[in-house]
């Protein structure tokens, strides 16, 4: 997706952390709404380190992964990310890879 695509697009997507009427939210807030977006950065940089892939905020309202050789892809959602990530790294992200759990389970020690 180009640059312009990524600003002009949709904000609504379930992932994104923004206030929605009628549905339980404790996103009520920007304040609250900017702390869950973080919370979200942390847990999926903790998965993609593995691969030395990092996301950030872009733009306050898009997404970047990038990959140490200064590779990068803007994406609107985080439903986009892993497939996104994949492309960069060239491999999958199996969740149920015994090799990233144990990895995981190393981080957290």
């Amino acid at each position: 997706m180009c640059s312009l695509c990524g600003i002009l697009g949709c904000d609504d997507h379930w992932t994104n952390a923004v206030d929605r009427p009628g549905i339980f939210t404790r996103n009520h807030d920007s304040q609250s709404r900017r702390a869950e977006t973080g919370r979200r950065l942390r847990a999926a940089n903790a998965i993609l380190s593995y691969r030395r892939l990092k996301l950030d905020l872009w733009q306050g309202r898009s997404y970047v992964v990038s990959s140490p050789t200064g590779a990068s892809a803007v994406f609107e959602a985080l439903s986009h990310l892993w497939p996104e990530a994949e492309a960069l790294a060239g491999r999958d992200f199996d969740p149920l890879d015994d090799s990233l759990i144990a990895w995981m389970e190393a981080q957290r020690a």
